[in-house]
C-alpha cells in the first residue's frame, strides 16, 4: 500500500531509538480515522502523517490557551490533505527522497530531550530539569512544526503547501532558523541551567 497512492511507508525508517514506537509508519493509503484512535494512551496507533495534519486544522495552542488564531487554516480536512500532498511533492522533487521520510527526521529534530517543571518548595517556585517521556516528545516536535509553519505563512504570499514543505526541509536539515528547532534548543538550554 502506497500513502495517496503515491510514497511507500515501509521504507521510511526512524533513527531515535526512543522514538521507535511512537511513530506509526503502518502502511495506509488515506490518513484519515476519523478519531477512532485519538485517546491519550492511543495515539501512538495512528499514522504520523495523519497526526501531522491533525495537528495544522487548529495550530494556535499554546500551552493550555488558543492564543494564537489559526484563522489561515481550514477546519477542512480535505483542505488540508490536498496542501500536504502538494508539500510532499515539493519535498519529493527538491531532495528526491521519500517525503515521509523527511516529516519523521523533521519531528525527530524538533523533539526536545529535556524541559522544565515548577514545584513549590516552601514559599517560592522552584525550577527544575526533567526528562521529556517519548510520546510527549512526538507531541511537543508536531505542535512546535505546525506553528513554525503558521507563523511563517502568516500574511506571507505563499501557498501553504510550500510553507509546510520549507518548512519541514528546514526542520530535517536541523536549521536552526526554524521555530520548531530554536524552541527546541531554548527549552533545553533552559533545562541545562535549571539543573
Amino acid at each position: 500500500m502506497l500513502l495517496f497512492g503515491k510514497w511507500n511507508m515501509s521504507e521510511v525508517t526512524v533513527e531515535d531509538p526512543g522514538l521507535m514506537k511512537y511513530i506509526n509508519l503502518k502502511p495506509i493509503v488515506v490518513p484519515r480515522t476519523f478519531g477512532r484512535r485519538s485517546g491519550d494512551f492511543r495515539k501512538n496507533q495512528m499514522n504520523i502523517v495523519e497526526r501531522f495534519m491533525n495537528k495544522l486544522m487548529v495550530t494556535g495552542h499554546r500551552g493550555k490557551r488558543h492564543k494564537v488564531t489559526s484563522g489561515m487554516f481550514p477546519g477542512n480536512y480535505q483542505t488540508i490533505m490536498s496542501e500536504t500532498i502538494k508539500a510532499f511533492e515539493i519535498i519529493e522533487k527538491k531532495t528526491k527522497k521519500n517525503p515521509v521520510q523527511t516529516l519523521v527526521k523533521a519531528i525527530e529534530n524538533a523533539a526536545l530531550y529535556e524541559e522544565i517543571t515548577a514545584y513549590q518548595l516552601g514559599g517560592i517556585i522552584a525550577r527544575k530539569a526533567v526528562i521529556t517521556s517519548p510520546q510527549r516528545r512526538v507531541d511537543l516536535a508536531l505542535r512546535l512544526l505546525t506553528q513554525g509553519i503558521y507563523s511563517s505563512s502568516f500574511k506571507k504570499n505563499k501557498s501553504l503547501g510550500e510553507v509546510i514543505a520549507s518548512e519541514l526541509l528546514s526542520a530535517a536539515s536541523n536549521d536552526s532558523k526554524t521555530l520548531a528547532i530554536r524552541e527546541r534548543t531554548r527549552i533545553e538550554k533552559e533545562a541545562e541551567g535549571a539543573r
